[in-house]
Formats: structure tokens, C-alpha cells, sequence
């Protein structure tokens, strides 16, 4: 049994009912939707943050780790960008460092000692969800930066979801279970542990670049409507 924030893992009968409703998070996300209330992009960004901690996802990913993948998909591929586009940065800097910075905050947490520790401590689970969703809103922040080179931005969407597919490919490939977190759980949904590492790293090897092809080719396509004698 762990102690995540999200609870003790639900049966299958349990999760229809699993909603979180921590009022210190609903109250945060009503502020936040409130702030962003003028921004369709941020109030976006606060729909998908309700589905990841609010609906029974949230309780599902403390069962399931291709649950927990999904919830991880969510903060840093599609939350982040739309906060990112809510709060534009108006200056040009450097995609190097804040894509590092993003890659290694992803790949750390999902280091089995790093992850499992998520699990059970309360405070160390909400520093792996602000760091990955804070991570991954400066690199897009810096991807959707006004001046950008619609090459830059293409190319380093395209690694990071690169770096993404990597790690799913270890995941998916991996020959036993990595995570102690959920050894027991997924058994419950007929699934064995390994078997559930699999279709999380498949999750994350392949569904998870659907918004990133959503983005680049969207770059593609206003770079392209830049180029002299193409009409927008």
C-alpha cells in the first residue's frame, strides 16, 4: 500500500467514484480559472489539470503505472504548452538549456528509487509534479517564444518528443518490473506488473506524440505560410 496523494490504489468496481476533491487543489484550480478566465489556452490548461488530479485518473495512476503515464503525458505535453501559450514569453533565449533541463526532470522521476519515493511521501509526489509540469511549461515557453525561428522550434519539438519515445522504448523493452509502487496493484486489473510497465512505456513511446505532432505541424505550417509568395 503506498501513501501517494492520489490514495491507495482503487478495484475496478471503486474507480467510477475515485475523484479527488482535495479542497486546497479545487480552490487552486478555481483561482487559476479564474485568473486565466480571459485566456482559452490557460483555462485549457486548467481542464487538463482537473482531469489529471481531480478525475479518477488520479486515484488509477496509483494503481496502474500506464495510468500514471498517461497523468505524466498529460502535465508535460499538453498542459504545459497550452500554460506555456497562456503566459507567452515575449523574449528569445536559448532552447538548449531549457530542453536539458526538461529531458533530465522526465527521465529522473523515472528512475525507480526517484518514483517509487513519490509514492510514499506526500511532499516528495507534488515536488515531481511541479517540477515536471514547470520543466516542461519553461521549454515550451521557450519553443513559442515571439522571434523564433520556425526551424529551432520544429527541431526541438521533434527531439523532445524524441527523448520521450526513447525512454517509453526502455520502458516497453525492459525484461522485469521496475517499480515497486506497483508490484501488487495491476494484478487487480489483470494485468501482471511487467505487463503494465509495457503498455505505460508503449503510452509513452507512441500515443504521447500525438500533441507533439499537433504542435510541429502547426510550426510547419506557419513557417511555411511565411515564406515569400506562399499566401498565409
Amino acid at each position: 500500500m503506498n501513501a501517494t496523494y492520489c490514495g491507495p490504489p482503487p478495484d475496478p468496481g471503486e474507480i467510477a467514484t475515485s475523484f479527488n476533491l482535495d479542497p486546497a487543489l479545487i480552490a487552486l484550480l478555481l483561482a487559476l480559472g479564474v485568473a486565466l478566465r480571459h485566456r482559452r489556452a490557460g483555462l485549457a490548461a486548467v481542464a487538463v489539470l482537473a482531469i489529471a488530479f481531480i478525475s479518477p485518473l488520479c486515484a488509477l495512476s496509483s494503481a496502474l503505472f500506464s495510468a500514471r503515464i498517461v497523468h505524466h503525458v498529460l502535465l508535460v505535453a499538453v498542459a504545459a504548452p497550452l500554460l506555456a501559450l497562456a503566459f507567452p514569453a515575449r523574449r528569445t533565449g536559448g532552447l538548449a538549456l531549457p530542453f536539458a533541463i526538461s529531458t533530465v526532470t522526465l527521465w529522473a522521476w523515472h528512475l525507480p528509487d526517484a518514483y517509487d519515493l513519490a509514492f510514499t511521501n506526500v511532499a516528495v509526489y507534488w515536488a515531481m509534479q511541479l517540477s515536471l509540469i514547470g520543466s516542461a511549461a519553461i521549454f515550451w515557453r521557450a519553443v513559442f517564444a515571439d522571434g523564433r525561428s520556425p526551424v529551432d522550434q520544429f527541431l526541438f519539438v521533434v527531439a523532445a518528443f524524441a527523448q520521450m519515445g526513447m525512454l517509453g522504448a526502455i520502458l516497453t523493452f525492459a525484461p522485469q518490473p521496475l517499480y515497486a509502487a506497483h508490484a501488487l496493484a495491476p494484478f487487480d486489473w489483470g494485468l501482471t506488473p511487467l505487463e503494465d510497465q509495457v503498455l505505460g512505456g508503449l503510452i509513452m513511446w507512441v500515443p504521447a506524440g500525438i500533441p507533439y505532432a499537433v504542435v510541429a505541424a502547426l510550426i510547419a505550417r506557419r513557417g511555411w505560410a511565411r515564406l515569400p509568395g506562399v499566401a498565409a
